[in-house]
């Protein structure tokens, strides 16, 4: 049950390309994850590059892709109820992508998607389609990590930054906090931020002046604004942002220099969060590599923790 509450900045998104800069000069956030490829999802995100889409636009285009192998078979109503908003707003969504209307647009998309209507989920339980809902997520993230060098960079980007701090608010704080207790087994100085307030501020600067260069930053719907403010004040402070988000037309891309989608599911009365749990530990894997020591460190703390009994075998 997510509702979208970003607001219209005026920047352009290019899903293939990247989001650029309010003056159109391109030096804004990478956008990975969008790259072209046969799956439905990568074509849907090829159909938007380069459009300038409102917000409710953007969160039309987001439930799309969530739901891509279903798309072309949904009627103007059914897709305004998946997006939670309105018919009209599909209509417009439509027109916007360069279509007559709304049909034209769906016999485009019934063109490049596969021929037969993917079987319903009609005979599973609330519960279970919640479940088949993270599969799909999985299965989309797993489409985006076929290009490895996104999350590779991020890796780099994490592992030279001395301290490192990881930022996470509200429901995004649990996600923060899990890449931070073993990004600190690896890292010799992780610095969790999951407050808010003009406290977090203070420790961007110390964070700063202490040498780091970069802040990991996940970002969940629903969006706090004071997540996109923290955002903006860590890149003007000259830190590179690193963001694990849900989409790639959230709010915080840009305020972002590097953004890896990650969508959760809304089908229960709280979002749920696999994939970006998942994208996380890959980030370390990712952030591992470039730590020439993480092996020997990982190795250090099984020692110590045998000798103080730490765990139960």
């Amino acid at each position: 049950m997510s509702t979208d509450t970003g607001t219209d900045t005026g920047t352009d998104t290019g899903i293939g390309g990247g989001v650029q800069g309010a003056d159109g000069s391109g030096a804004g956030v990478v956008v990975t994850g969008a790259g072209p490829g046969d799956s439905p999802s990568a074509r849907l995100q090829a159909l938007f590059e380069g459009h300038r889409l409102t917000p409710t636009q953007r969160r039309i285009a987001h439930s799309m892709v969530r739901r891509a192998a279903d798309v072309p078979f949904l009627s103007s109503v059914e897709l305004a109820e998946l997006a939670g908003v309105s018919q009209p707003s599909v209509t417009r969504f439509a027109v916007a992508l360069g279509f007559d209307g709304y049909p034209a647009l769906r016999k485009h998309l019934r063109e490049v998607a596969p021929a037969e209507q993917p079987a319903g989920g009609a005979a599973h339980n609330e519960y279970q389609q919640a479940v088949e809902a993270e599969i799909e997520n999985l299965r989309h993230l797993a489409e985006l990590l076929a290009d490895p060098r996104p999350v590779q960079r991020a890796g780099r980007l994490l592992a030279a930054s001395r301290p490192l701090p990881v930022f996470g608010l509200r429901a995004a704080a649990s996600q923060a906090y899990g890449f931070a207790y073993f990004a600190a087994k690896v890292h010799p100085d992780v610095r969790l931020l999951n407050e808010g307030g003009t406290m977090v501020h203070d420790r961007i600067d110390a964070a700063v002046r202490a040498g780091a260069s970069a802040l990991l930053c996940f970002a969940l719907p629903r969006y706090p604004r004071e997540v996109v403010d923290t955002l903006a004040y860590a890149k003007e402070a000259g830190l590179s942002v690193v963001t694990v988000a849900d989409s790639v037309f959230a709010p915080v891309a840009k305020v972002s220099d590097l953004l890896l989608p990650a969508a959760v599911g809304t089908g229960l009365a709280f979002d749920t969060a696999c994939a970006p749990m998942l994208l996380g530990r890959v980030l370390l894997e990712a952030m591992c590599d470039d730590l020439p020591d993480a092996q020997a460190r990982l190795e250090e703390f099984d020692t110590r923790a045998a000798a103080r009994g730490l765990f139960v075998e």
